[in-house]
């Protein structure tokens, strides 16, 4: 049996025990249409097997020499328009029994919130680090006076720092 769909009009063979008597929905496979489609009678049957007699008796006779075949022009497929969204919340809570009312008071409760981030964080702790070591570089002479021992480690700390600024020099003019 063929099928035509009623809004691209696109053809579509079905086996003829797949439509009973009591119809069958069937959707198409190009744009979704779905219609209930009931059997052919026997009178549509006899239009298409008489329409195969002529067919072949037409294929017997001699050809004519034809114009060439223009194009026909292809039709616009029209889309069936949904009703609703389909990441719309009523059509997820409709579908698929998901709700967002109560993630929206969660995202709102968050939104208000500020988060500092990764990079300010990192910025901060250099900052601070940079602040430090200044601060400690200040208070050098100090700091021995009060606690000798500590010479060896400050000594070592700004060393350190030194050579750190000599690799990020000839990283950079490299």
């Amino acid at each position: 049996m063929i099928l035509n769909c009623n809004a691209c009009e696109k053809k579509f063979v079905v086996p003829d025990a797949a439509i009973t008597a009591a119809g069958r929905i069937v959707q198409c496979g190009s744009c979704g249409n779905k219609w209930k489609q009931f059997p052919t009678t026997k009178e549509t049957n006899k239009i298409t097997s008489e329409s195969k007699i002529n067919a072949k008796k037409k294929s017997s006779l001699p050809k004519t020499p034809s114009l060439p075949k223009t194009p026909k022009p292809k039709r616009k497929k029209i889309k069936k328009t949904r009703e609703m969204s389909l990441y719309s919340p009523e059509y997820l809570e409709k579908k698929h029994g998901i709700s967002l009312k109560n993630e929206k008071k969660i995202n709102n409760v968050n939104s208000s919130k500020v988060s500092f981030g990764f990079y300010n964080s990192l910025i901060l702790f250099v900052v601070i680090i940079i602040t430090l070591s200044k601060g400690l570089h200040f208070f050098q002479g100090f700091i021995i006076q009060a606690v000798p021992i500590t010479e060896y480690y400050l000594n070592h700390f700004f060393e350190s720092i030194r050579n750190i600024f000599e690799i990020w020099k000839n990283l950079i003019s490299n």
